[in-house]
């Protein structure tokens, strides 16, 4: 039986997984500034952890990101992105990437951590979109700081991230500063479109930043050329936006049968296909995938458990994947095709398309 994500059904991929322990209130981590709390165990084997290079600390290889998905107009209907939330966190997720970039989406995260009681061990990456007044200027990004606080209703933030590079050369000195203080553990920068990839490895390369946000998939794979070789040579964390390529792999795929071959890495489905082939690149730390669906969060967690392919598999599904009908022009998809997120963005976008 085949869901439409491609691959095994929610059923089938998750079995028994739902009656895990949550750890949602154990552990001994401290709910401010702690090493993330393990993932609970599941019955056949261990998550799979990644190692930030500059502490040791381990996080889950899976996390969970927000943009657009979690994007809701004020009185909207939330209670199935809270369980998005819960199924991402009971799977073994426990990297939470957020921005005040994404709508309600930053809220929505605060609100959920605190509805489900999940602070404890939830390791936040949040991010600074930040321009200032004048030259040099650092007001904006410091009240950036505090709303996201307020929002997140954390007085420290694991990892604060500058959104695009904006404001790059007063932004990471900024964040340095703040690491220092103690107000956040990690500094980082992101982005997701390639053409910026050579200054982003320019940052690493410098060697300022403890963790650095990239687009990379099996479809978009230029962040081999320098991001990832760098992050490796300067002990840079890994985390990855668009793994699914914001739902456009998933269309790919629809109606075509995982390959027998997926099962000697334990992919049940077409998006753990995906997502084992990103996380088992040696230099990635932390997938991040978005999603408003809760069955096809439990989906994306059944990538974090049993074996990872090896550089000769990730070849194999490499080449496979390139021979499906529809690859070539996949970059011409937009986005998260058939699907819609009504939230302060597409409203803000539709009204400016109105004015025009």
């Amino acid at each position: 039986m085949q869901d439409g994500r491609g691959g095994a059904s929610r059923r089938q991929v998750m079995g028994g997984a739902l009656g895990l322990a949550a750890a949602a209130t154990g552990g001994t981590a401290a709910a401010q500034g702690a090493p993330t709390a393990p993932p609970p165990a599941r019955a056949a084997d261990a998550p799979i952890l990644k190692t930030i290079p500059r502490t040791g600390e381990s996080v889950p290889a899976i996390g969970l990101g927000t943009y657009q998905t979690f994007d809701l107009l004020p009185g909207m209907p939330r209670d199935h992105l809270q369980e998005v939330v819960r199924q991402a966190w009971e799977g073994g997720a426990r990297v939470f990437d957020t921005s005040p970039l994404y709508g309600a989406s930053e809220v929505n995260v605060g609100a959920f951590k605190a509805a489900l009681g999940l602070d404890r061990g939830m390791f936040i990456t949040n991010k600074i979109w930040s321009t200032g007044e004048f030259l040099g200027d650092d007001s904006h990004a410091r009240r950036s700081m505090e709303q996201s606080q307020l929002r997140l209703w954390r007085e420290k933030i694991d990892a604060f991230q500058c959104h695009s590079l904006v404001n790059v050369d007063v932004v990471v000195p900024l964040l340095k500063a703040w690491k220092k203080e103690g107000r956040i553990r990690y500094v980082g920068a992101t982005h997701h479109e390639p053409a910026y990839f050579g200054i982003l490895a320019d940052w690493v390369e410098k060697g300022d930043l403890d963790l650095v946000q990239v687009h990379y998939s099996i479809l978009e794979r230029r962040a081999e050329e320098r991001v990832l070789p760098a992050a490796q040579a300067k002990g840079t964390a890994v985390l990855v936006n668009m793994p699914l390529e914001k739902a456009r792999l998933m269309k790919l795929v629809e109606g075509q049968p995982l390959p027998d071959f997926a099962a000697e890495f334990g992919a049940r489905s077409w998006a753990q296909f995906f997502l084992k082939w990103v996380i088992a690149h040696p230099a990635i730390t932390c997938a991040i995938p978005a999603t408003a669906n809760p069955a096809h969060a439990a989906d994306n967690m059944g990538a974090l458990y049993g074996p990872l392919p090896d550089a000769g598999m990730r070849e194999r599904m490499r080449r496979h994947v390139e021979g499906l009908p529809g690859f070539a022009d996949l970059p011409k998809v937009p986005w998260y095709p058939g699907k819609s997120y009504p939230g302060l963005i597409a409203r803000a976008r539709n009204e400016l398309k109105a004015r025009g």
